[in-house]
């Protein structure tokens, strides 16, 4: 049986282009598929890499909540991490057109972070950051704004779109200052050691890169060196 959490302690060792190169190699999906787009920013691109199971909703900031729409509650959120397999990661869609005032502040995101979530992403704008950044709590969003709207949430724990793919309850997220990548669970397990083999391939290519007297012909011999390697991996993985 799976240690998940002891799995994303072993995931957040990499950063996120790292874990998308070994998930390449795979051949499982297209090669633009399963990351976020680019207006799905780090808010604290200084934060080590976070890894955890997405737990899903859905908000609007843009009109108030509909007469005999259920009051879903930030507790009935949190309620909801029960039902995931590790630490859980906030993924809130905001489907306000342009997102026209913030989706979470400094409250929600202490009461995330009390209950064990390791971060945030939305295609949303946020508030407070000066306040969570003290929290080291990762954001990945568009924005800013100073104003909370009509706050409100419509789902939980149901498909959302954030930055261009889909992401649904439980998936496991991954993310850092370059974006964020949703990892195959079926990969999950063999990911952290091709990742050290795919970084001792990398080295080759770099080393050569940095000695004072580098040559073309060394440089691709490197490339070549490496991409056996490259190519060994990814025949062993598939």
């Amino acid at each position: 049986m799976t240690d998940w959490r002891a799995l994303c302690q072993q995931l957040a060792a990499y950063d996120t282009p790292t874990i998308c190169n070994v998930i390449e190699l795979f051949g499982v999906r297209p090669l633009l598929s399963g990351f976020t787009g680019r207006t799905i920013r780090a808010a604290y691109p200084s934060l080590p890499p976070m890894v955890g199971f997405a737990s899903t909703a859905i908000c609007r900031v843009d009109i108030p909540r509909a007469d005999g729409q259920p009051a879903i509650q930030l507790t009935d959120h949190l309620r909801r991490f029960a039902e995931l397999s590790g630490p859980p990661v906030i993924v809130l869609q905001d489907l306000s057109p342009s997102s026209p005032a913030a989706s979470f502040g400094e409250l929600m995101c202490t009461a995330y972070r009390a209950f064990g979530a390791r971060g945030l992403v939305t295609n949303g704008a946020g508030r407070d950051l000066e306040q969570i950044a003290a929290l080291r709590f990762p954001l990945f969003m568009d924005g800013a704004i100073a104003s909370h709207g009509h706050f409100h949430f419509i789902d939980l724990h149901t498909e959302v779109q954030i930055g261009g793919i889909p992401v649904r309850p439980d998936d496991l997220i991954h993310a850092d200052l370059n974006g964020v990548v949703v990892i195959p669970r079926e990969l999950a397990e063999s990911i952290p050691a091709a990742a050290a083999e795919f970084i001792a391939a990398e080295q080759l290519i770099l080393r050569a890169l940095r000695q004072p007297s580098v040559t073309l012909d060394a440089f691709e011999d490197a490339l070549a060196s490496a991409g056996q390697r490259f190519e060994a991996l990814r025949q062993r993985l598939r």
